[in-house]
C-alpha cells in the first residue's frame, strides 16, 4: 500500500513537471512573429507605422504609395506575414532571421514591393505596394535580419529587400497634399539607425494543433 502512494504521488510529479513544460513551450511559441500573423510595423528611430492605402504615387512607378504615419490606431496600417511564392510558410511558424518573406497590406491585398525607381522626396530608392490579392512578382521579397535564430516580438529588425539589397527605412521627410503629413518610406543601401522595425499592434497566430496542415500565406 506504502508502495502504490509512493507510486501515486510520483506519476503526480511528473504530471505536473509535464504541464509546466507545455506552459513554456506555449510561452515561448507566443514571444515569437509567425507566419500568418496580421501585425503593425513600427520605425523606431521616428516612430510611425508602415503604412499604405489606394492612392498612387504620382512619378515613379505610379503603384499604390507606402507611407509613415504617427497614428497608432489607422486600420490601414496593418499587414500580414506571409511566405515567399515558391515556398509553403505553415501556419503559425515563427518566422526565422534571414528567412524570405512577403508582406502584404490587408487592406489594399498588395505585397510591400521595390524596385530601381527614386522615391518622390528623398531619392532614395521607391517603396510602393504591389499585385493583387496577395500575388505580384520576386520585387515583392524581403528578408527579416535579426540577431537569433527567430524573429522575436520585442526585437527591433532590419527588413532588406531581396532583389536590390536597400533596406526599409524612414528618413523624416513628410508629404503634403493629398496625404499631408504621412512621412516617406523608401529604401536605402546601407544598415543604419534609419532602418529599424518593431512589431506593435497585431493579431499572432499560434501553430495548428494539426501538424498535418499547410497553409501557404
Amino acid at each position: 500500500m506504502g508502495a502504490l502512494r509512493v507510486l501515486s504521488v510520483f506519476l503526480d510529479v511528473i504530471l505536473v513537471a509535464f504541464m509546466f513544460a507545455q506552459c513554456g513551450a506555449r510561452d515561448l511559441d507566443s514571444s515569437y512573429v509567425t507566419c500568418g500573423s496580421v501585425v503593425k510595423l513600427l520605425n523606431t528611430r521616428h516612430s510611425v507605422r508602415l503604412h499604405s492605402h489606394d492612392v498612387k504615387y504620382g512619378s515613379g512607378s505610379g503603384q499604390q504609395s507606402v507611407t509613415g504615419v504617427d497614428s497608432a490606431d489607422d486600420a490601414n496600417s496593418y499587414w500580414r506575414i506571409r511566405g515567399k511564392p515558391d515556398k509553403v510558410c505553415q501556419r503559425g511558424e515563427p518566422i526565422r532571421c534571414g528567412q524570405a518573406i512577403r508582406i502584404t497590406h490587408m487592406k489594399t491585398g498588395r505585397n510591400l514591393h521595390s524596385h530601381h525607381f527614386s522615391s518622390p522626396l528623398s531619392n532614395h530608392q521607391e517603396v510602393s505596394a504591389f499585385g493583387e490579392n496577395g500575388e505580384g512578382d520576386d520585387l515583392d521579397v524581403w528578408t527579416v535580419q535579426c540577431g537569433e535564430t527567430y524573429w522575436e516580438r520585442d526585437d527591433a529588425v532590419r527588413i532588406k529587400h531581396v532583389a536590390t539589397e536597400v533596406f526599409l527605412s524612414v528618413t523624416g521627410e513628410q508629404y503634403g497634399q493629398p496625404i499631408r503629413g504621412q512621412h516617406e518610406v523608401h529604401g536605402m543601401p546601407s544598415p543604419n539607425q534609419h532602418n529599424y522595425w518593431k512589431v506593435m499592434e497585431g493579431v499572432f497566430i499560434q501553430p495548428s494543433i494539426d501538424p498535418a496542415r499547410h497553409d501557404e500565406l
